[in-house]
């Protein structure tokens, strides 16, 4: 039997229009259980007053918590995990947004599932995360953590970049490009899906390497292992100014010969997912693989 959870935190995407009868109704059945509720700030804007004793910060969760349930996308979603991993409390998503990769459970059948997971009926998920570290003429100017991805990208113009790429202080080339995304196995069906790169499975130990609108069509996506130390730098010729992203939600500029050192961070996140779960079954579901086209 799987350890139970008591002490639950509540994070939310606040500007959801579904969000408080969601929530309302996740957060009375979670009282009726006896969980003691941790309920983070972007709860407080969509709940009536009468449910709201106290909100806590991040941190008081993620020092408390046996559990994050986190209502909402996957945006909300990836906050959520760069602030409870090196805690290491585990994750549960409730998906009110779209297409929701990582909030694998429907409010719809949330009642009934949570009722099982709060028994100890549950699969936990393990993910890695990439850290990245900025230095500019060797000193460190910046780090952060991304579950889904870290990209080098164009900033303010629509023109292409040019960076130089190292592997394990390998060389591996100069591109010019839009950018480039590297990704974690979970990252693999986010942006760099979108720019051709392949699908990963989760529990593979890998990185890969996604080219953003390359220049030249034979710049392909590079997997890599999983303790590889990825190094970019935007070469000292290129006229387009630059940025660095983490998950698409933490941004930092970049100068000429910034370098952006990326590697897999040391503790990995633990993801809940009701009994059953089925990853290829959420990509024929999310991607619409094996669907017929429409008749005329």
């Amino acid at each position: 039997m799987q350890p139970k959870f008591n002490q639950i935190g509540v994070i939310a995407k606040t500007a959801e229009p579904r969000l408080r009868e969601i929530l309302s109704g996740l957060l009375a059945h979670l009282q009726q259980q006896g969980c003691q509720l941790l309920l983070d700030e972007s709860v407080q804007p969509a709940l009536d007053k009468a449910l709201v004793t106290e909100v806590v910060t991040r941190k008081e969760i993620a020092k408390s918590a046996d559990l994050a349930i986190v209502v909402g996308g996957d945006g909300t979603f990836l906050s959520a995990a760069r602030s409870m991993v090196d805690a290491g409390v585990p994750l549960l998503g409730v998906n009110a947004g779209r297409l929701g990769f990582l909030v694998d459970v429907s409010p719809d059948t949330m009642l009934e599932q949570l009722d099982a997971i709060l028994a100890g009926a549950y699969v936990v998920d393990e993910r890695s995360l990439l850290q990245a570290e900025v230095y500019r003429e060797g000193e460190q100017l910046a780090a952060g953590d991304a579950l889904n991805d870290v990209v080098l990208h164009i900033r303010d113009v629509v023109r292409m970049l040019e960076f130089d790429t190292w592997v394990d202080g390998l060389f591996i080339n100069t591109q010019r490009a839009d950018g480039l995304v590297v990704a974690t196995p979970t990252g693999s069906t986010a942006y760099a899906l979108s720019c051709s790169g392949p699908i990963l499975a989760p529990c593979l130990d890998a990185m890969v390497l996604v080219p953003i609108c390359p220049h030249g069509l034979n710049n392909r996506p590079l997997v890599v292992p999983g303790n590889s130390r990825i190094e970019l730098a935007v070469n000292e010729h290129s006229r387009s100014r630059a940025q660095i992203a983490l998950d698409g939600q933490n941004n930092l500029d970049l100068e000429p010969q910034d370098r952006v050192v990326i590697t897999q961070k040391q503790g990995k996140l633990r993801l809940i997912h009701p009994q059953g779960y089925d990853y290829l079954q959420i990509l024929r579901a999310k991607l619409g693989w094996g669907e017929q086209p429409a008749a005329c």
